[in-house]
């Protein structure tokens, strides 16, 4: 197991370059096996779910080769076997292998995905639309196997419209004979980046990125290639961080529109941020306004922001409201915050912040990603040493986030512990 310990109040300067986006690469990287023949990814982060992923595709025979921020697949020789427990239950992204596997074989075994504890995060949009499209699906405890004779392209409206979902349909139908039509899709830019992907392999998708998407099935796919975008999360929990504690601190390699909901949250609180092409440079303002925030899907507020941003209306004057509209188990960080000194009250899915309040270093724990990203956030910001424990799971998301913070004058540092 691994602490990350941190003395706060330093101040920030210097470049923080963000790395390619998980959400994109952790769905990139099963599309890849749908083709016989090498498939590049490029800027692909250096994080524990690629680890994870990479373990899979490995046991199933496919040909990795990884080197510094770049992953090139083959599936030539491809073993379709059950995918284990053990394996699958690393990380929520290894069910886009039930969407690529089906497309490819017509059957895939797996056990239920794992992930962040972040509220109830079933499956049931995904293995129903597997079923409109032709396929059976039997579940006997947490094991599911689908299996079809052939998959025939149909309409999907998604009930709500989920990323995994989407990616998922989307990357199972590519393969289906006829045309497939998901409406009520989800519009995240890291959808865009998948099917920029499966149509350089030569899938026929359109309307990626829009609420309506569009397969047209093909027999074969081939030689791809895809360049990660960066990552709207860990650049908005930068970005945060800046807010606070920056002088000139510059977050490099960004697309400032997938950043808007933040960005413009941000300005209405009082923070000193100037937007450029390609970054976003940050200085600490002492003095924040309250703000209102409600989560959804994008282009809205991103729910993955809200926790890191909890932080920042704590040191906000006045009083400051986060609602929860996608997740219901999404302030599990929020006993740790008021431990810090923070004045939180939480009921069903919203919080009522009273700032501005001092936060004093704690012993905290990570209680998810992005609730680990709140603790370095509030270590970052508080008085004296935090201690953060169950670090792995910020691991999972954040490519040398020790490296990065300390290479900007923080004094942070991660640690074995027995």
């Amino acid at each position: 197991m691994k602490q990350i310990k941190i003395e706060g109040g330093k101040t920030l300067s210097g470049t923080i370059r963000i790395s390619g986006a998980k959400n994109a690469a952790v769905a990139l990287i099963p599309a890849a096996i749908l083709a016989d023949d090498d498939v590049t990814l490029c800027n692909i982060p250096e994080i524990s779910d690629i680890d994870s992923l990479e373990e899979i595709l490995k046991y199933l025979n496919v040909d990795v080769k990884r080197n510094t921020e770049s992953m090139i697949i083959n599936a030539k020789n491809m073993e379709n076997k059950e995918i284990p427990e053990e394996i699958a239950k690393k990380l929520r992204a290894s069910y886009y292998f039930m969407g690529a596997l089906l497309a490819r074989y017509k059957k895939v075994v797996m056990y239920f995905p794992g992930g962040c504890n972040i509220g109830k995060r079933p499956i049931d949009i995904h293995l129903e639309g597997f079923e409109k499209l032709g396929a059976t699906v039997n579940a006997v405890g947490d094991k599911y196997e689908i299996t079809a004779e052939k998959l025939v392209g149909t309409s999907l409206k998604l009930p709500v419209a989920s990323v995994g979902a989407t990616i998922n349909l989307m990357i199972a139908a590519t393969k289906a004979e006829g045309v497939t039509i998901i409406s009520n899709a989800a519009k995240e830019p890291e959808i865009i980046n998948v099917a920029e992907l499966l149509n350089s392999m030569g899938a026929k998708i359109s309307g990626a990125g829009t609420d309506t998407i569009k397969i047209t099935g093909v027999e074969n796919l081939s030689k791809g290639y895809s360049f990660v975008i960066p990552d709207r999360i860990e650049a908005g929990t930068y970005i945060i961080i800046g807010s606070l504690l920056g002088k000139n601190l510059k977050v490099d390699n960004i697309i400032p529109s997938h950043l808007k909901a933040l960005t413009e949250k941000l300005l209405e609180c009082g923070a000193d941020i100037k937007i450029e092409q390609e970054s976003i440079i940050c200085n600490k303002n002492d003095n924040l306004k309250s703000n209102d925030i409600i989560t959804y899907y994008y282009p809205g507020f991103p729910t993955d922001l809200q926790q890191p941003f909890s932080v920042l209306l704590t040191q906000c004057e006045g009083t400051s409201t986060i609602e929860e509209k996608i997740w219901e188990n999404r302030f599990m960080h929020v006993p740790y915050l008021n431990k810090m000194g923070a004045k939180i009250k939480v009921a069903d899915k919203k919080a009522i912040i009273n700032g501005k309040t001092s936060l004093v270093g704690q012993e905290v724990v990570a209680t998810d990603l992005r609730g680990g990203a709140s603790m370095i956030v509030a270590g970052l910001i508080a008085s004296g040493k935090t201690t953060i424990n169950e670090v792995e799971h910020i691991l999972r998301g954040y490519d040398e986030i020790i490296e990065k913070l300390s290479n900007v004058g923080a004094k942070i540092e991660i640690e074995e512990i027995k």
